[in-house]
């Protein structure tokens, strides 16, 4: 197969431009995700510490991260991957992504309370946003590529629909 490049651009230029442009269009995506994301989870990391004075703390991590979750994937799906409204599904699968993530911050905070059991709230706070930063990479990958893909008509012998991130792979 015999690709032509643009007007003005030699030939495998094409290719580097699409690739910067590609970049710099999941960047920016990778951006917001990281900006609403962080704004979220912070605000949820202060309503964990506020409802862990009355509720138990694995109960007012749950709570939190349910409550966030909804935010999050609202705003991530409008915003970040502009994709619209996530809907009854996205949501799910949203929530599956957000499930997991919980696990690994409650393990992380219940690994710290076994080995520091005095530690004050500054750590707690590290451990937990730490580990919430690393489930966000995770989760970020997982919404881009599974959950908000943008679809794009598959190819007539295919039939199908393919991912956008499916292109942009093959690209």
């Amino acid at each position: 197969m015999t690709t032509t490049a643009p007007p003005g651009v030699a030939d495998g230029e094409g290719i580097t431009m699409n690739g910067l442009r590609l970049i710099r269009r999941h960047a920016a995506a990778f951006g917001r995700f990281a900006g609403l994301g962080s704004g979220v989870t912070l605000a949820a990391s202060a309503a964990l510490v506020l409802l862990a004075q009355w509720i138990p703390w694995m109960a007012a991590n749950a709570l939190t991260t349910v409550v966030s979750t909804v935010v999050a994937t609202e705003l991530h799906g409008r915003v970040s991957f502009g994709h619209g409204r996530p809907g009854l599904v996205g949501h799910l699968k949203s929530a599956a992504t957000m499930a997991l993530g919980w696990l690994v911050t409650s393990a992380a905070v219940a690994v710290l309370a076994a080995l520091r059991p005095g530690a004050g709230l500054v750590l707690q706070q590290t451990v937990y946003l730490s580990a919430t930063a690393l489930v966000g990479i995770g989760r970020y990958l997982v919404l881009r590529l599974a959950v908000f893909a943008e679809r794009t008509p598959g190819s007539r012998t295919g039939g199908g629909v393919r991912s956008r991130a499916a292109y942009d792979a093959a690209a």
